[in-house]
């Protein structure tokens, strides 16, 4: 059985009619079904049941023109719609009026409730349910009745259960993602362009050739050969430590169970950001790795060729790179260099290079362009930088928790401590050129 509001009583008159009350009752409030709701059912009904003979007739009608003719008459179809209409309009009343009268036990606790709300629902209105709202229309409903049921009805229920606080809204919970928005991190493109290696001491020692004198030529019969001259020199890369601390207290770490996981990565990709700084441009000074750009060749231009533009220079640093006799397969630009070069425009504005409608990997040249943060705007680097150098790796990146430190333990702290160890090992310099875009 559904259960729906009776309409709310003022306090003064409720107080009233409990004061009358027998003894035997004076103890709850007992509602009865209204008189008018239960005529009112019956008079719609009956009309209800009458239209439903002439909905059956206008619908035998309508096939019998359908049959004769292949199809219904414009009158038909009026008639036709016309009935529909008032006989939803009556079903719609039948079944609002039975609600009511259906829900009259389960009024009384709600009558209760009410009385201690107040007598009012949701900012002092009165609540009323459908079939309440039907009973107290029942004055437009008799007149649509005895105008011969024509058209619709509706009936208004003012005190709709809304979001409104006091209303549907303490039933509303928000959706909430446990997965945090983290802020952008920056795709690192260099470290894909080296060599890899791995180390098990404190250094990395190899040989490097310095030196190719080659005189091999042409020798006469009982002729004298010509000496070539070769030579090499010991080099080495330390081993160097790149890391980081964070603290957090044991609570947060206890009661947000996210956050060890979270901070374990921020401080991965905080070291992987480091290292990818320290290879394009670390200064070799102290513990900093020494870099790319410093072991590369500087740019200098061929005589006689353009060097008027960004696409012009970077050509001439590949040729510089092939007459080393390497073979240059990359570019690296900051990004807002290579927006320069994709946006250079003829005399007639159209585009030199970029094609605004086609979406490929960024190329110059045939070779590949890697747009990176971490190079700064208007420098370069050009070359076959797998050959250039290697980064070796001393231990894998860990993560590492404790309260053993200062005064941690006594104040419920943690320290969590991210570390990894590297050695950068410049082996041809001759693969690489540098250079910027100025241009004099």
């Amino acid at each position: 059985m559904k259960n729906l509001k009776m309409p709310a009583l003022h306090m003064g008159t409720l107080a009233a009619a409990l004061a009358m009350a027998p003894a035997a009752v004076a103890g709850q409030v007992m509602a009865e079904a209204p008189v008018d709701a239960e005529a009112l059912l019956k008079e719609v009904n009956q009309k209800l049941a009458s239209l439903n003979g002439e909905v059956k007739q206008t619908a035998e009608d309508a096939l019998k023109q359908a049959k004769a003719s292949g199809d219904v008459s414009a009158e038909t179809k009026a008639t036709a719609d016309k009935l529909l209409t008032t006989q939803n309009s009556l079903v719609t009343a039948v079944s609002a009026l039975t609600d009511q009268l259906e829900g009259v036990a389960a009024n009384n606790q709600e009558m209760a409730q009410l009385m201690a709300a107040g007598g009012s629902g949701a900012g002092g209105a009165p609540v009323m349910s459908m079939g309440q709202a039907v009973v107290a229309d029942a004055e437009k409903i008799k007149a649509f009745l005895s105008a011969g049921a024509s058209g619709a009805i509706s009936f208004n229920v003012s005190n709709a259960i809304t979001t409104a606080a006091g209303s549907g809204g303490g039933l509303i919970f928000p959706n909430e993602e446990t997965d945090p928005v983290r802020m952008a991190r920056r795709t690192l493109r260099i470290l894909d362009l080296i060599g890899r290696g791995k180390v098990s001491t404190d250094m990395v020692k190899y040989v490097r050739q310095t030196l190719r004198t080659d005189a091999t030529a042409a020798v006469a019969e009982t002729g004298t050969y010509p000496v070539s001259a070769f030579g090499w020199a010991k080099a080495e890369a330390g081993v160097k430590k790149l890391g980081a601390i964070v603290h957090v207290s044991e609570e947060t770490v206890a009661d947000a169970v996210l956050l060890q996981s979270e901070i374990d990565g921020e401080l991965r990709y905080g070291l992987d950001l480091e290292i990818e700084k320290q290879v394009l441009a670390g200064d070799g000074v102290g513990e900093n790795l020494l870099g790319l750009i410093p072991s590369a060749t500087a740019f200098a231009a061929a005589a006689g060729l353009p060097n008027a533009n960004g696409i012009d220079r970077l050509r001439l640093a590949l040729l510089q790179v092939v007459l080393a006799d390497y073979v240059p397969n990359a570019i690296v630009l900051n990004p807002t260099d290579w927006a320069g070069i994709d946006l250079l425009k003829d005399g007639q504005s159209r585009f030199v290079f970029g094609n605004p409608g086609a979406q490929s990997t960024p190329k110059l040249w045939g070779k590949d362009v890697a747009e990176s943060n971490t190079m700064s705007v208007g420098e370069w680097l050009v070359g076959d930088l797998q050959m250039a150098a290697t980064l070796y790796d001393r231990s894998e990146a860990e993560v590492l928790i404790s309260s053993e430190h200062g005064t941690n333990f006594v104040e419920d702290m943690l320290t969590m401590k991210a570390r990894k160890r590297v050695a950068l090992a410049q082996k041809r310099p001759a693969a690489m050129v540098t250079g910027n875009f100025t241009f004099i």
